[in-house]
């Protein structure tokens, strides 16, 4: 439910994504690989953001290349967390041999 609630948040802000709603659960397990998930969470046990990556093509010749997904919830924005998710990423994504991340930012989006 945290998760979601985070992304329902960015959709919100209309500077994170193209979608106007969070698919279910099962969509987005479907749409994302099923390692490299990661959560932040703050020193009182709340979640305050996730990352996730999804693959960017079925051939073969992509099978390294992933699409990076970070989202902060409102009140964890500016103090980090998104930089340190990034970089928990890069090394759980090499671990699992990827050897590109690739991530689209809206212009609007200047934390990003």
């Amino acid at each position: 439910p945290a998760v979601r609630a985070i992304y329902e948040q960015g959709i919100a802000t209309g500077q994170a994504t193209f979608t106007t709603e969070a698919p279910s659960w099962e969509e987005w397990d479907r749409s994302h690989l099923a390692h490299s998930r990661l959560v932040a969470v703050a020193d009182a046990g709340l979640v305050v953001g996730w990352a996730a990556l999804s693959p960017v093509s079925s051939r073969c010749v992509y099978a390294g290349v992933a699409e990076v997904s970070i989202y902060i919830a409102a009140g964890a924005r500016g103090q980090g967390v998104g930089r340190q998710l990034l970089a928990a990423l890069v090394a759980e994504s090499e671990a699992h041999g990827l050897w590109t991340l690739q991530a689209g930012i809206f212009p609007e989006n200047q934390a990003s």
